[in-house]
C-alpha cells in the first residue's frame, strides 16, 4: 500500500516538473520573446485544453485595434472576445505583416489580410475589412458586424463660408414665403370687403368715410405681423373675428420663425459648401484622395457614375501625391493641409468626434459593411455569422459601438455658442434701408403733388412752390430768396 502511494506521488511530481519545464521553454523561445517585445505580434486569449485555437489576423486602426501597454485592445478585440465566449474557441491574434487590408498586386497575388488567409497564415480576419465582390470570390465573409459607406472628411476652417446676404429668409422655404404673402393679401382683402358689407362698421356710406380702405387694411395686417396695435380699430363682430384669427396666425408664424432661425444660426455645420461628391469635384481649393489599394479606391474605379469616374481619374493621375498609406496619415493630412479624405464614413465619424476641427460631409454613398473573413471551405463562417446576428439582436454590438465611439467633443459642439454675425442680418438691414429710401421718395412725391395743386391756385411755378414748402418744412432761412426778390424789384 505504501509502495503504491509512493509510486503515485512520484508520477504526479514528474508530470508537474515536465509541465513546468515546457512552459519555461516556451517563455524562453526567441520567437515568442521577439513577438511580445515588439508589441505588434501575437495576443493569445482564452487558451484552454480541448478548445480549437484560431489564428486571427487584424490591422492596427483606431478604434478597432490599438496597442495599449504592449497589449491589443479595441472594438474588434472586444468583438473577438464575445465570439470566443459564444462559440467556445481560443485564439491567437497577429497584426498583418504588410499593413494592408487586401488587394490584388501587380503580379496577381493578394496582399494584406486577404493574402494571409489565402496562404493559410491565418484562419480568420477580424478587422474593419469591407465586404466586396472581388474579395468574396477568394474568401468567405460573415454577416457584417458594422454598416458603413463612403464619405468625405474635411477640416472645418477649410470649408467655412460666409453666410448668405439674405440669410434671414432661410428659416422658411420659398413655398412658405409665397403662401405667407398670399395669406396676407387675402386676409387684408377680406377685411376690406367685410368692413364695407357690415352695417356696424360702415353705417352711412353716403355721409361717413370708411376707414378700412384697402391700403389701411394692408397697414393693419402689417401691424399685426409686427405685433403692433394700429388703427383703424374694428367695430363690427365680423371684422373682429377676421382680425383675431389673423393675430393668432401671426403669433404662431413668428414663433416658428424665431425657433427655426435660432436653430439655423446654432448649426454652423449645416452650411457646408461641400455637401456632395459633385461639389468636391467642382471645387479647386482642396485636394482629395483615399487609401491606396483600399476598397474605396476600387469602388470609384469600377463605378459607371460620371462623377465617380472624375474622382477616380483625379486620384489615379495624382496617385503618388493624393493617395495615403494609412488611415492615421489621412487624418493628419486633413488636419494640417487643404486635403479632403474619402473613406469609410464610420471611421470618419470617429475622427470628427476625436478632433473637433474635423467634420464629415452629409452625403454618404456605396452602402457597405465590415465582415469577418474566413477561407471559403471554413466551417467557422456560418457559426460566426449566427454569433454576429445574436450579438446584434442582444444589443451587444450597439454597446461596443457606443463604447469605442464615445467622445466629449460632440457634447462640446452642441453646447457651443457664438454671437450673431452681422453678415447673417445683412439682407435684413438692406431691406430696412430700401424701405427707408422708398419712404423718403414717397414723401417727396406726395409733397410735389401738393405743390403742383397749390401752384394752380396761387399762380406760381411748381418748382418755386416746392422750394418754399421744402424751406418751410426744413426751417431753412429765406435770406437767399428775399435777396432775389429785392434785386428783381430794383430791376423793374
Amino acid at each position: 500500500m505504501d509502495k503504491g502511494l509512493h509510486f503515485m506521488f512520484c508520477v504526479i511530481t514528474t508530470m508537474l516538473l515536465l509541465r513546468e519545464s515546457s512552459q519555461t521553454g516556451e517563455k524562453n523561445d526567441p520567437k515568442m520573446l521577439a513577438a511580445s517585445k515588439s508589441g505588434f505580434g501575437t495576443d493569445s486569449r482564452g487558451r484552454e485544453e480541448g478548445l480549437p485555437t484560431l489564428t486571427v489576423t487584424t490591422i492596427l486602426e483606431d478604434p478597432y485595434v490599438m496597442v495599449r501597454s504592449a497589449e491589443l485592445e479595441g472594438y474588434c478585440i472586444d468583438l473577438l472576445k464575445a465570439l470566443a465566449a459564444m462559440l467556445h474557441f481560443s485564439y491567437k491574434v497577429k497584426v498583418v505583416g504588410d499593413g494592408q487590408y487586401g488587394a490584388v498586386s501587380s503580379n496577381g497575388n493578394w496582399t494584406g489580410m486577404i493574402g494571409e488567409i489565402l496562404r493559410q497564415e491565418a484562419d480568420i480576419a477580424v478587422a474593419p475589412l469591407t465586404v466586396t465582390s472581388a474579395r468574396e470570390e477568394v474568401v468567405s465573409f460573415t454577416t457584417p458586424f458594422l454598416q458603413t459607406g463612403i464619405g468625405i472628411l474635411l477640416r472645418k476652417d477649410t470649408v467655412s463660408q460666409e453666410m448668405p446676404f439674405f440669410h434671414f429668409l432661410a428659416p422658411f422655404s420659398k413655398e412658405t414665403w409665397t403662401g405667407l404673402l398670399f395669406a396676407y393679401v387675402l386676409t387684408c382683402f377680406c377685411l376690406f370687403l367685410v368692413a364695407r358689407l357690415s352695417p356696424c362698421e360702415w353705417n352711412e356710406p353716403k355721409n361717413e368715410e370708411n376707414h378700412f380702405t384697402f391700403l389701411n387694411s394692408l397697414w393693419f395686417g402689417a401691424g399685426a405681423l409686427a405685433l403692433q396695435g394700429v388703427t383703424p380699430r374694428p367695430k363690427a363682430l365680423s371684422v373682429r373675428v377676421i382680425a383675431a384669427v389673423w393675430w393668432l396666425f401671426t403669433i404662431a408664424l413668428l414663433a416658428a420663425y424665431i425657433a427655426n432661425f435660432t436653430a439655423l444660426l446654432s448649426s454652423g455645420s449645416e452650411q457646408l459648401p461641400i455637401q456632395t461628391f459633385e461639389d468636391l469635384v467642382k471645387q479647386r481649393k482642396l485636394e482629395f484622395g483615399t487609401l491606396d489599394g483600399s476598397s474605396t479606391f476600387y469602388f470609384f474605379k469600377n463605378s459607371k457614375n460620371p462623377i465617380h469616374q472624375m474622382i477616380y481619374e483625379y486620384m489615379d493621375k495624382r496617385r503618388d501625391h493624393v493617395l495615403v498609406k494609412t488611415y492615421q496619415e489621412a487624418v493628419q493630412r486633413v488636419m494640417e493641409s487643404n486635403y479632403a479624405f474619402i473613406g469609410e464614413s464610420i471611421s470618419q465619424d470617429l475622427a470628427a468626434a476625436r478632433h473637433c476641427n474635423l467634420i464629415r460631409a452629409p452625403e454618404v454613398i456605396g452602402a457597405r459593411g465590415f465582415g469577418i473573413a474566413t477561407t471559403q471551405a471554413s466551417l467557422w463562417t456560418k457559426k460566426l455569422s449566427i454569433a454576429v446576428l445574436k450579438l446584434r439582436e442582444s444589443g451587444d454590438l450597439d454597446y461596443l459601438r457606443n463604447k469605442w465611439w464615445e467622445t466629449s467633443c460632440l457634447h462640446t459642439s452642441r453646447d457651443r455658442w457664438s454671437p450673431l454675425q452681422p453678415q447673417a442680418l445683412g439682407g435684413l438691414f438692406l431691406t430696412l434701408a430700401i424701405g427707408l429710401a422708398l419712404g423718403v421718395i414717397a414723401a417727396v412725391v406726395e409733397l410735389s403733388n401738393k405743390s403742383r395743386h397749390a401752384a394752380g391756385h396761387v399762380k406760381k411755378s411748381c418748382c418755386s412752390v416746392f422750394t418754399e414748402e421744402m424751406c418751410t418744412r426744413l426751417r431753412i432761412k429765406e435770406n437767399t430768396r428775399q435777396s432775389q426778390e429785392t434785386s428783381g424789384r430794383a430791376n423793374a
